[in-house]
This record gives C-alpha cells, structure tokens and sequence, in this order.
C-alpha cells in the first residue's frame, strides 16, 4: 500500500476527532512506559527488553523526567518530529516550562475545594510541596518529588536535565526503534482513513478505533474533550495512555488494522495478534478465565482469595486481561468486580484462523 505523508492527519468532520501519526507524542509515551514495566504486564517486547538493559541512574532519571515533570515534557501541540519538538523545548524559557507546571499543581479542583495552594508557596517548603502533591495526587514518590522541587527552584537546571536526558534517550535507544515501527503506524492511520465515522460520536468513533470498551473516566473525558487526536502506538500493548494541552485529548493506543478493513498489513495483524496471544499465554491469567467461567462474576477480593495471589500479582494480571478485552470491569459496592467475556475470545480464535489460514 501507498504510505501516507508522515504528517497526514485523518479528519472524521462529524466528531472533532482525528488519526495521526504524532512522533513526539508517540516517542514520549513509549519513553514514559519503561517506568511502567513492574506494574504493566503485556508491553512490546522492545518496551521490557530496554528497562531491563537501561542502569538504575538513567532508569531513575527517566522516572524524575517523566513523573516529576510530566506537565513539563507535554507536548503543547503537534509536531512534525521528535526532534523539533525537543528543539523547541530546549528553546523555551526555563521559568516558563516551572510555571507551566505549577499552573496546573495550583488549578482549583471542584472536589477538592480544599486543596489549593500558592506557586510560591510549593517551591519555598519542599516538606508542603510533597504533603499537597499527596493530598492531590493517588500516586506520588516522596522522594523523586523532592528531587523533582529541588529543581523547579533551579529552571535552568531543570531544563537541562530534561533536554538533555531526552536527547540522549532518542539517540541511543529509540531513533533506531521509531524508524522500524513507523512503517506498520502509518498503515494503520492508512487504514483508518478508509472508513466513515461521521455519523458516530466522538465516544462512539474512539471505541471503533481502539476497540476498547472506554467507559468510566476515559467515557466522561472523552466527551468533554473538544478535540481528540487518537495516537497508534508500537510499545503499549493492549492499554491507553493520554496527554492533554488545552482543548486537545492525544489518546494512544495499540496499533491495529480495522476488523474487515481489507488491508494487508502483516506486521501490523501480527503485532496486534500477539498482544492479544501475550494475554492468554500465562497460567495465572489461564486459573482467572477459567475461574470466571466456573463461577460468573467476581470481585478482585474473591479472584485473589481462590487463587492464592498478592494483591499486586492480581492487579496486574487483571489489569492485562481487562485491557485486552477478555473480562469486563465493573465496581460493585467500592470493589472492582469481573466476568468473562466470550464475545472477545471468539474473536481472538477468528482473528489467529484468519492470519493463519488467510
């Protein structure tokens, strides 16, 4: 098939939303995954394979880039490559990316009335600055994050310490990666180009496109969102990932042709096919389809209880089996809560028959 231009951007008029390539975001989500591999099971190979090789100081430094400076590293808009988009930052003023990410530390939150605080106030008194990040955030590292004020002290510092960690990582380790992945990403926009979405919703065209359920939080995002630009990616699996800047959602997702599109893409079937496989070819997640075929639906509790697991163990198997669509999530009473579903593991059967005996 004909490659489209590597800026090509697929508008779908009715719905405000669009397919694209969008290196910079692409490159900076599959940086940001080498932080998630203990937690995230069913990555690209390239994704475990890079954490496991990378030395403790660098894969730290990747952790205070992308944890403590997430709203620093966001990319504003699109860009037609990784690298200008790193021109451009380094060109940036220093304050300006502190203040950026201060903007949003200290942006009022409607069920966190509470909870608000002063920029000067976060960079005088790093003990204030961890204790607000933990009354706002779920997850926050107490020490990363005082490394992280130190910096935000120090702008200039701060920027370098990005730049140059970004630069370093692209040189190294991902030119070399996006220049193999983008062939099968731009069939995949390509494919999506084929099809008419503009009598779907917003809501209704990115379930189409990444074949996710996107209910809950991703559901009331995507419908206050004003404009939504869907990301293939190479590296994240069967999960989601986003950036935000302003009216704009960039929502990423696993790469992958539409069902009956009638494209041939082989390495793109084949890269979708086996994080499909990657999900089913564990005895744990095997114990935990099973279970739920025996017993109908069950809250983790239960699941962890029968089958003996920790709590982590369970998190991440489900999480994985979730995300590729063979159970379905719902909270019941505070607890999340699972069922089979067999809709998907037809699919999957149909989907290894058609690419194995076309």
């Amino acid at each position: 098939m004909t490659a489209p231009d590597p800026e090509f951007i697929l508008t779908l008029p009715q719905n405000n939303l669009k397919v694209a390539l969008e290196p910079a975001h692409n490159a900076l989500n599959s940086l940001m995954l080498l932080n998630r591999t203990e937690k995230l099971s069913g990555l690209s190979d390239w994704v475990t394979t890079t954490a496991a090789s990378l030395p403790a100081g660098r894969l730290h430094t990747n952790q205070l880039v992308f944890v403590g400076f997430f709203y620093v590293v966001t990319p504003q808009r699109s860009w037609p490559s990784f690298e200008t988009y790193l021109d451009d930052l380094a060109a940036q003023e220093p304050a300006a990316l502190r203040d950026r990410l201060l903007a949003i530390y200290t942006e009022p939150m409607p069920d966190m009335p509470g909870v608000t605080a002063d920029p000067q106030e976060l960079l005088a008194d790093p003990a204030f600055f961890v204790s607000y990040l933990q009354r706002r955030f779920s997850e926050v590292d107490p020490e990363l994050e005082r490394e992280a004020h130190a910096l935000l002290n120090d702008p200039p510092a701060m920027q370098d310490l990005i730049v140059s960690h970004l630069r370093r990582m692209w040189d190294d380790l991902l030119a070399a990666e996006w220049a193999r992945v983008r062939p099968m990403l731009q069939a995949s926009v390509e494919a999506f180009q084929q099809m008419d979405y503009s009598s779907l919703t917003t809501l209704e065209a990115a379930r189409l496109i990444t074949n996710q359920e996107l209910s809950g939080w991703w559901k009331s995002s995507l419908e206050k969102t004003g404009r939504v630009i869907l990301v293939p990616s190479a590296h994240i699996g069967p999960y989601l990932s986003k950036f935000a800047a302003g009216e704009t959602m960039w929502l990423i997702f696993g790469a992958r042709l539409p069902q009956g599109s009638g494209l041939q893409a082989p390495d793109l079937s084949r890269s979708e096919l086996l994080v499909r496989l990657n999900a089913l070819a564990d005895d744990t997640r095997l114990r935990i389809l099973v279970l739920l075929r025996e017993q109908g639906e069950l809250c983790a509790p239960d699941i962890i209880e029968r089958l003996g697991l920790s709590q982590s163990a369970a998190s991440r198997h489900l999480q994985q089996l979730s995300a590729t669509g063979y159970v379905a999530e719902r909270r019941r009473e505070g607890a999340k809560c699972y069922r089979l579903n067999p809709a998907r593991i037809e699919e999957t059967l149909r989907t290894i028959a058609d690419f194995l005996l076309g």
